[in-house]
């Protein structure tokens, strides 16, 4: 109850360190935050020209079934690199003033999902050029949102911690990002894997999110049991473990930052 006391009481300065970061993010960009429309869309082109035209995946609506796993994945990826920075960078502020520690990563997450919402803008736009068939089910959008949201701040807290005292891990994580790529089905159909990948990928969190948010925005239907409850019990297993890593750990950040 104190902790809920505690960010309720900090929740202004929260939001100026979201601002903050956005502001950051597009300073001394001519096009500012229309990147976060533009990045997305220009990637899908790049990206069905390739696997459209060489590859030939047999996948209807190629473009947003590509741009929806593309954009959830951009967002994990931005949050999570930014949030195992949020302690390193701030170590001066950490030093100085009490901040609850746990603003930094919170802050990273929450302004990557404010360009995710932006980049959103950018399905729409191929969802109408495309003319796939759109239902009342768009409306639950959300809900996948809120399960990759969860997922990537529980990471977040855990890559801050370790990247505090480990910081070898802000190279490997690179590396690691790039393997959950191609370990995630964003541009190619999972049927075409032999069994002992589709396992390796059934493991994956990220499959199970872009797998729902595909449900409901690209095939009109909710998503079923199995999906949403691996969805819920990776999103909170990370949320819970990363915020209770982060707890035993944050009263030692002022001694290696």
């Amino acid at each position: 109850m104190k902790y809920l006391v505690n960010f309720d009481r900090y929740k202004g300065l929260l939001w100026e360190f979201v601002l903050r970061d956005l502001k950051i993010k597009y300073r001394k960009s001519v096009l500012g935050y229309f990147w976060s429309l533009l990045n997305p869309l220009l990637m899908m082109i790049v990206l069905t020209a390739v696997f459209s035209n060489f590859f030939r995946f047999d996948i209807p609506n190629f473009p947003v079934y590509l741009l929806t796993g593309q954009i959830l994945f951009s967002f994990f990826s931005e949050a999570t690199s930014t949030s195992m920075n949020s302690i390193i960078n701030s170590g001066s502020l950490i030093k100085k003033v009490y901040i609850p520690k746990y603003i930094f990563p919170i802050s990273r997450v929450i302004s990557s999902f404010i360009s995710l919402l932006f980049s959103l803008l950018a399905i729409i736009i191929v969802i109408v050029i495309t003319k796939v068939k759109i239902s009342a089910m768009i409306l639950f959008f959300p809900i996948p949102l809120l399960y990759v949201f969860l997922f990537s701040l529980g990471i977040g807290f855990i890559l801050s911690v370790l990247a505090v005292f480990f910081r070898d891990m802000l190279h490997l994580y690179t590396v690691i990002l790039s393997a959950w790529m191609y370990l995630t089905p964003i541009f190619y159909p999972i049927s075409i894997l032999p069994d002992y990948v589709k396992t390796i990928i059934h493991a994956n969190p990220m499959y199970y999110f872009v797998k729902a948010f595909r449900d409901i925005t690209l095939y009109n239907q909710f998503p079923d049991v199995q999906t949403n409850v691996m969805c819920m019990l990776f999103s909170l297993g990370s949320f819970v473990i990363g915020l209770a890593v982060f707890y035993k750990y944050q009263h030692k950040f002022v001694l290696y930052v």
